[in-house]
This record gives structure tokens, sequence and C-alpha cells, in this order.
């Protein structure tokens, strides 16, 4: 049984305990939209989407699921084994299933306890996870995780800035663009806990113990990307197998991390100083959509893991 199913297995006592503690009625509304969408294979394919107006507190993102889509659930309704079809398992040796995100942060609990609430984004995705079980945390959410739906107390957000200053003062614009209040200081200054947000070189931005984790490859750290050595590292995207599939020479980076209990860790790097110029102008809802992480190579987004067959380089 893989983990995720175990995962499944041991929600389900909650998701009962839950419904025996539940009353009749839907409950109150929250004012506003919440935003689900379907995909396959790191986000490559948009299987649905729509919104759910005013969810109320008996709305669930399975309960939403099952409204929009034709689905099919194991171990008492705690685990998605299919969508509009879809199935979970093994073909040849690898394993596909259905994840499932809020607000950009990979869900620790079954889709069944997880509310939904106005301002949510909340994203299913079906992929191989054969070379990395786990994505905490993926980039096509944004605004969030800094919006944060509809959070009345949201984490701070702090911009992290090594090298040149205007990257990190356009980081911190297209954030205040969104609503989002942002603090900024060096790269590695101590404060209280905060979604950070680290900007700058590669040569820089990897002395982070979070950030260094992409060196480990998307088994340790999620983002199918890394950096070769060098003055001014070659940036490599890797498919869903993690093997090379193009070598995009001097680019920026845009990926998302959650260690741990950690808070989110977003970096927005590059080889040099112009790559993370063109990182930073990729954080765009737009750009980002539906992406895990990003490469960007001269004014073009090219999505980590790569979805093209062809290997350049």
């Amino acid at each position: 049984m893989s983990a995720r199913l175990a995962l499944a297995t041991a929600a389900v006592s909650a998701a009962l305990a839950a419904a025996v503690g539940c009353g009749f009625g839907p409950g109150e509304a929250t004012e506003g939209e919440a935003e689900l969408r379907v995909t396959r294979d790191y986000g490559s394919q948009v299987l649905a989407e729509t919104s759910v107006a005013d969810p109320t507190e008996s709305d669930t993102v399975m309960r939403a699921l099952d409204r929009e889509t034709d689905i099919e659930t194991r171990y008492g309704g705690a685990f998605v084994q299919s969508i509009e079809g879809l199935e979970g398992g093994v073909s040849d040796g690898r394993s596909s299933d259905w994840f499932f995100y809020v607000n950009g942060i990979e869900s620790p609990s079954g889709a069944a306890d997880v509310p939904m609430e106005a301002g949510d984004r909340i994203w299913w995705d079906y992929r191989d996870w054969t070379e990395a079980m786990r994505v905490p945390a993926v980039v096509g959410s944004f605004p969030e995780p800094f919006a944060q739906g509809s959070a009345e107390d949201p984490m701070p957000v702090r911009v992290e800035c090594a090298g040149s200053p205007q990257p990190c003062d356009s980081v911190a614009e297209r954030l205040g663009d969104e609503g989002v209040d942002v603090t900024q200081g060096k790269l590695g200054a101590r404060g209280p806990a905060a979604m950070r947000v680290l900007v700058g070189p590669w040569s820089a931005v990897s002395a982070d113990p979070t950030a260094g984790l992409i060196a480990g490859g998307p088994g340790e750290s999620g983002v199918f990307a890394t950096f070769e050595t060098g003055k001014s590292p070659p940036l490599e995207v890797l498919d869903a197998d993690a093997g090379r599939a193009e070598s995009l020479g001097a680019a920026g980076l845009v990926a998302a991390l959650h260690p741990a209990e950690d808070p989110p860790v977003w970096i927005v790097t590059g080889s040099g100083p112009a790559e993370v110029d063109e990182a930073a102008a990729a954080l765009d809802a737009d750009e980002l959509r539906d992406r895990y992480a990003v490469a960007v190579s001269k004014g073009e987004t090219i999505p980590a893991p790569s979805t093209s067959d062809g290997v350049e380089g």
C-alpha cells in the first residue's frame, strides 16, 4: 500500500469522528468565492475548473469536488481514487495518484476533513510520484499562500534580499499589488516566524538551508530543477523521471518549498543578476498558474518539471 493510501486510511477514523459531531444544515457562509481546479501531469492539462460562491461551514474540499466532477473514493470516502475516470495506480513500475493543494500547500489531511472557505484556491493534480512522493509546496496558486485565502490573521511575509535591491523591490511590489503586506530584510537576517521569499543570485540564495534542499533533487525538495556548479551556474530543468529535460544555461527560477513544520519558503533566483530580474518579473498569477515551479529564460517561462518530450543542450 502506498504512503498516500496509508495516510488516507489513517484519516478514516478522523472523518468518522467529525461526522458524528456535525449538526444539521449548511452552517454559516463565508462571503466570496473559492476556486477549484483539477489538472493532470503536473498541471499540464486542465480537466475541470469552477468557483464555489459563499462556501458554508459544511463545505469541504471533498464535497466541492464531488459536486463538480465525477469521482470514485476508497477507504470509507477518505481517499480519492479517480476523478473523471482517471484512476490512481501503478503502471510499468511507476506510481500515479491524485494530490491536492490548499492555497499552494499540499494538504496533510484528507479532503473530507478540509473545509473550503471564501478566497481559497483548491488545486487537484494527478501526477507520477515515483521520484517525489511529496511536493509540499507549489507556485501555481499565486498569490497564495501569501494572501492565505480568507485568513483573518495571516502569517507575516518577509522578502529577504541578496545582491541588487531592484528585484527585491519588484517582488515586494508585486506582492503588494495582491494586497499582501510585506517587510524586507537581508538574506539570512533573523526575525519572527514568517513566510519568506528569498531573492538573489543562486550563489547567495543556495546558502540558505531551505533553498539548499534543491541540490538534493526532487525527492528531497519537491523541485524538478537544479543549478549546476560554476560562477554563473546553468539551470537544468528535470522531467517527471527526475532526468534532465532541458539545459537552459543562464536562467531564472521561481520555486516553493515547505520543509517540515516551518512556514513555506519561496525562492526567486537565477544564475546571475539579470536572471534574478527575469525571475522577479515572472511573479505573476497568469505566468505561474498550474505550475509546480517555473524556470525563466529569455523572457519565456518553462514549467518544472518539464512537460516536453525533447531534450535540449
